[in-house]
């Protein structure tokens, strides 16, 4: 099967949707993948089952999908110059963090790996893309480091924004207007589970709460 933008999309998502997986979980289940895509389930299955017939990946019929060794190396790839594009859209051509997702998801499938190997040595080999997330590196090797989120982070102790993963644009905005944006430093004061909010301190101590649904999103370390 040759890598059409369509079966490069499929990669991506599947190797995407396993990072997120539990640690008790083997597949990524068809409905999410699905979701992901924004297809109808019969038709994402009909695309894994030909990915799986090429070698690609591991389909198990009312489980789910895995890639396999050459799938991940494929969607690694993939997921290589999609987060290098959107760092170069940001960086260099001046476009905002919530505008580059949509444009890096045409690019990823014309770019070059030259040009990408180009970006890449033109922004100093940068680990992560303006949402935090981990860039592979040129052999497919993708770091992958323990988080927590605003609702299972310490409390009254500072913690650094890291990584946003949803990439929403107006969950972008939102992110950028409480001043939430990778690299912040801020402290989670309170959790309310009866509100399903969450109290935060920044920097110059203004206080700001969120709903729960957002502070999940939003992973952090320790300094």
């Amino acid at each position: 099967m040759l890598p059409s933008s369509t079966v490069e999309n499929y990669l991506k998502a599947i190797y995407v949707g396993e990072m997120r997986l539990a640690a008790e979980e083997r597949l990524v289940p068809m409905g999410q993948l699905a979701a992901a895509l924004g297809v109808a389930p019969g038709t994402a299955t009909t695309m894994v089952k030909a990915l799986a017939e090429s070698g690609l990946a591991t389909y198990e019929p009312y489980n789910g999908v895995r890639l396999s060794a050459a799938g991940e190396k494929l969607a690694a790839r993939v997921l290589r110059r999609h987060r290098l594009v959107e760092l170069f859209l940001v960086q260099v051509i001046g476009m905002r963090w919530d505008e580059v997702h949509d444009d890096a998801e045409q690019l990823e499938h014309v770019v070059s790996d030259r040009l990408v190997e180009r970006i890449d040595d033109m922004l100093g080999h940068p680990e992560v893309d303006p949402h935090g997330d981990p860039i592979p590196t040129p052999d497919g090797r993708l770091q992958r480091r323990p988080f927590d989120t605003l609702l299972t982070c310490p409390l009254n102790t500072p913690v650094t924004v890291a990584r946003v993963t949803d990439q929403d644009a107006a969950f972008l905005r939102f992110v950028e207007s409480h001043e939430l944006k990778p690299g912040q430093t801020i402290e989670v004061e309170a959790r309310d589970e009866v509100s399903d909010s969450v109290r935060l301190k920044g920097p110059d101590h203004a206080r700001t709460t969120i709903g729960a649904r957002a502070a999940s999103k939003l992973l952090v370390t320790t300094p």
